[in-house]
């Protein structure tokens, strides 16, 4: 056998990333420099053919010289991806039915080509829906689409925050004040937009104090930064303006990723991030969790290091 494994990145198309920042380039350029060959494509690459999972993919090369990253594509072929060692999914969201229909069709790979994460365990794990199996770790939650009820839970606990069940990056979430006149247009805003329901729970003040993202490896916690939300912002995610702070874990923090490990064991999601505000987690990230080049960069701990250390030793060569 070969003594380095052939990776394909499911993934956004690189010059829509910021590569300074981006926890995929950091893993592909991590597996790269381990003279594994990495290669590339998107969600549409990808073909279903008598039941056999094909991708129209190139190979890749990265480029990390003096913090400017760069890359480049080598020519498209249609491979199947059963070829591969190690299938990387890494396309951010939104969690719509493309995202869904990808999770069906990796799913058909047999199991000699690893998916991380295990493409059926996150499409039944999305991060919103996911974290409500640990209802004691969390704050107080509804996801509703009654109007009535959400009014109701927003007189129970006045500060709340609305989020849509399937966003990312901190978009399209609402901080809503007692005194706020606009809460009924910001439901009528979001049923109009979709039907889906959506998520309402109590804001918590220790917001202020910073968002804690924490990796997890397997199922432990491998390192963790603090996003402090920038001044007017509710919000604490880097894509807005939230800014990565040094930061340890609590005894409260070991708890939650104590209490989530087994599960996440057992469902073959081995990268995750959670987030955790004050004595809460918020959301288990399983689809694309990033932070960990802030986390090498603040904590000079290298989980992209830890992260191939563990899919080396899972896989015989």
């Amino acid at each position: 056998m070969s003594d380095y494994l052939n990776i394909a990145f499911l993934m956004d198309p690189l010059e829509k990333l910021d590569l300074k920042g981006d926890t995929t380039f950091a893993l592909a350029l991590e597996a790269q420099n381990r003279k594994h060959k990495i290669s590339f494509f998107k969600p549409e690459d990808l073909i279903l053919k008598s039941n056999d999972v094909y991708a129209n993919i190139c190979e890749l090369e990265l480029y990390s010289i003096n913090n400017k990253n760069e890359f480049k594509y080598h020519d498209s072929v249609i491979k199947p991806l059963k070829d591969y060692d190690v299938v990387m999914m890494r396309q951010d969201p939104p969690f719509d039915m493309a995202y869904i229909t990808a999770t069906h069709i990796l799913e058909k790979l047999p199991l000699s080509t690893l998916v991380v994460n295990n493409p059926s365990e996150v499409r039944n794990s999305p991060e919103k829906i996911f974290v409500t199996n640990f209802p004691h770790l969390m704050p107080k939650t509804i996801i509703t689409r009654n109007s009535k009820v959400i009014e109701n839970f927003r007189n129970d606990y006045n500060d709340i925050i609305i989020k849509p069940l399937y966003g990312n990056g901190g978009q399209g979430i609402f901080h809503i004040l007692p005194e706020d006149e606009n809460f009924n247009s910001i439901l009528e805003m979001f049923f109009s937009k979709s039907k889906e329901p959506l998520m309402i729970q109590e804001y918590l003040r220790d917001v202020r104090e910073g968002d804690k993202r924490i990796i997890l490896l397997n199922g432990e916690p491998v390192g963790a930064i603090n996003r402090i939300p920038k001044k007017g912002e509710s919000r604490s995610n880097m894509h807005v303006g939230g800014k990565p702070e040094k930061t340890q874990l609590t005894t409260r923090d070991k708890f939650i990723c104590s209490e989530i490990s087994d599960s996440l064991k057992k469902k073959g999601l081995y990268l995750v991030g959670i987030d955790v505000i004050g004595d809460y987690m918020t959301e288990i990230n399983v689809t694309s969790p990033t932070g960990i080049r802030e986390i090498r960069d603040l904590q000079s701990i290298a989980i992209e290091e830890m992260f191939w250390d563990f899919i080396e030793n899972k896989i015989v060569y």
